[in-house]
């Protein structure tokens, strides 16, 4: 019986890391052991992960299972976004053309900024008072 045949993708977002498997298969998405729908309630939420599979018209054609660790719910959804951009990458280069435009491709390094000594937060200063 021969192996199927697995696309990597590694994706980052904040402090979320996800690693993407896409293999030939029938749309099965699975994170973290759990189902997809499960995993991420909101719709909104969901329709931002699966965008770069709906621009190449891949829905349906892959089972992925993604293991992202780290974050939140929505750095954990930017990281799985990256990394089903980038196992599509390895699919086929030439959808390079049409993830590019959609800024799918590009990395989003906003990340929370460190706090500073003397103040609440990274910028957030106690109020000042004249008396």
């Amino acid at each position: 019986m021969a192996k199927a045949v697995q696309y990597l993708g590694t994706g980052r977002r904040k402090s979320s890391v996800a690693r993407v498997i896409l293999t030939t298969g029938t749309g099965e998405f699975v994170i973290n052991d759990r189902p997809f729908e499960d995993y991420i309630p909101s719709a909104a939420t969901r329709l931002d992960v699966v965008q770069p599979l709906a621009l190449t018209e891949n829905e349906g054609r892959f089972d992925i299972r993604v293991n992202v660790y780290g974050g939140g719910i929505t750095g954990q959804a930017g990281a799985i976004r990256l990394g089903i951009t980038r196992a599509l990458l390895e699919v086929n280069p030439e959808l390079r053309a049409t993830l590019k435009p959609a800024g799918l491709i590009t990395r989003d390094s906003r990340s929370k900024e460190r706090k500073k000594y003397g103040l609440k937060k990274a910028r957030k200063a106690s109020q000042f008072s004249k008396r």
